[in-house]
């Protein structure tokens, strides 16, 4: 099931496939609901909300939100890679890592939008949140395709996408709501 084409770091074989299958589902939150990427996207805008948002309010912040996140994501693709190999199923529902790294995406550069904890800002988090969900289960503007990408980056790349639509449309949003 190795595919040369895969992003796969060998590191991750070595992994007990219990430590594997946690990081991958979350611990047990993926097994929670009939629904797993719908409570892996509550748990991405859990993690926002308690440690990104800081983050997210400051320039030199934002560099720090980008690196982070750039090594959640790479962590992302090879532990949702080394997953999808060992439960032998192609994108498995169970995975949901890749909407838990995805969903900070969302809010990315927003910090303004996000100054004080509003009903201002619960709206916003609540529209990110509805419009990851719909832009993941739809995979719109060419994300369907992603899926069909290799191993990890496969399950992982149209979550990533879903979530720079959302982040794009609420920064259209939000430029016309602040004018």
């Amino acid at each position: 099931m190795r595919n040369n084409m895969d992003f796969k770091s060998q590191w991750t074989r070595f992994l007990p496939t219990s430590l594997v299958l946690n990081c991958a589902t979350l611990g047990p939150l993926a097994y929670w609901s009939k629904a797993p990427g719908t409570i892996g996207s509550m748990a991405g805008l859990l993690l926002y909300t308690t440690f990104f948002h800081e983050l997210n309010l400051t320039p030199g912040g934002q560099i720090k939100f980008i690196f982070i996140l750039a090594l959640l994501c790479y962590l992302a693709v090879v532990i949702c890679g080394e997953a999808e190999e060992r439960l032998m199923k192609r994108d498995p529902g169970e995975v949901i890592l890749d909407e838990f790294v995805a969903v900070p995406i969302c809010f990315l550069f927003l910090g303004d939008a996000f100054r004080y904890l509003d009903i201002w800002s619960w709206g916003l988090l609540l529209a990110g949140f509805a419009l990851f969900r719909l832009f993941d289960i739809l995979k719109p503007f060419g994300i369907k395709k992603l899926q069909n990408l290799p191993g990890g980056v496969g399950v992982v790349v149209d979550d990533l996408a879903a979530a720079a639509a959302t982040c794009i449309c609420l920064h259209v949003g939000t430029y016309f709501l602040l004018l």
